[in-house]
């Protein structure tokens, strides 16, 4: 079974008098285990779909099933239950609690599953992404790059069955861009979780077993390894 199924997927926002369509029929399935890149210039979709493949948002027409859940037949509570269940996030400006320590962070998503060994479980993530000593530093304490690798450890915090990852990299230098990388790949391996990354970086994508192409709204080219 596909951990993630789009059928006839289509997303419009209604602008006065104009109808925009962001996402035109897009129909593709996602493997367990899989790793997919989802590619295109700026305002192609990308993010747009990214969002409905995560249950963020909710498409105008057609379907998305995640692990066997239909989206569009949920509230909005019911979504952010398979969210928390079944889906991991890395986002391009990070997105970390600045009150919260890296560790505490961490342990977020752990505490909001009621974890007991949350504290070890978050302390053992950021000694696998190399920040076991800077456990106690705030964000802003951290570059851009340590940033990033508090985010991969919240993000496989919860052992997710699939990981999304919006330019993961596109705030970082090429050094620790690529270790960031790295990172996501390696962690990504070691878990068996599916990732799907949507990034403009073409060497980046060329790294996961599948490219899909997306241009205005529609699918162009979908392409394995």
């Amino acid at each position: 079974m596909s951990i993630l199924d789009l059928q006839n997927v289509s997303k419009t926002y209604q602008s006065g008098s104009r109808k925009l369509t962001v996402l035109d029929q897009v129909t593709f399935s996602i493997q367990p285990g899989e790793t997919i890149a989802i590619v295109g210039p700026s305002g192609s979709g990308k993010t747009t779909l990214l969002g409905l493949c995560a249950g963020l948002d909710s498409s105008s027409t057609g379907s998305v099933v995640l692990n066997g859940e239909a989206l569009e037949n949920l509230n909005e509570d019911q979504r952010a239950a398979v969210r928390s269940r079944d889906v991991g996030f890395i986002f391009q400006n990070f997105q970390l609690l600045s009150t919260l320590t890296a560790l505490e962070n961490v342990m977020v998503p752990l505490e909001l599953k009621k974890r007991t060994n949350a504290k070890e479980k978050a302390m053992e993530l950021l000694d696998k992404v190399g920040l076991k000593d800077r456990a106690t530093h705030y964000p802003t304490q951290l570059s851009g790059g340590e940033q990033q690798r508090v985010s991969i450890a919240r993000a496989f915090a919860n052992a997710p069955k699939i990981l999304f990852a919006d330019e993961p990299t596109g705030n970082l230098d090429t050094e620790t861009g690529t270790m960031i990388e790295n990172l996501i790949f390696d962690l990504n391996k070691e878990q068996g979780t599916t990732l799907v990354l949507v990034t403009h970086d073409l060497e980046l994508a060329a790294k996961t077993q599948r490219i899909v192409h997306i241009k205005g709204g529609k699918i162009q080219e979908d392409t394995h390894a």
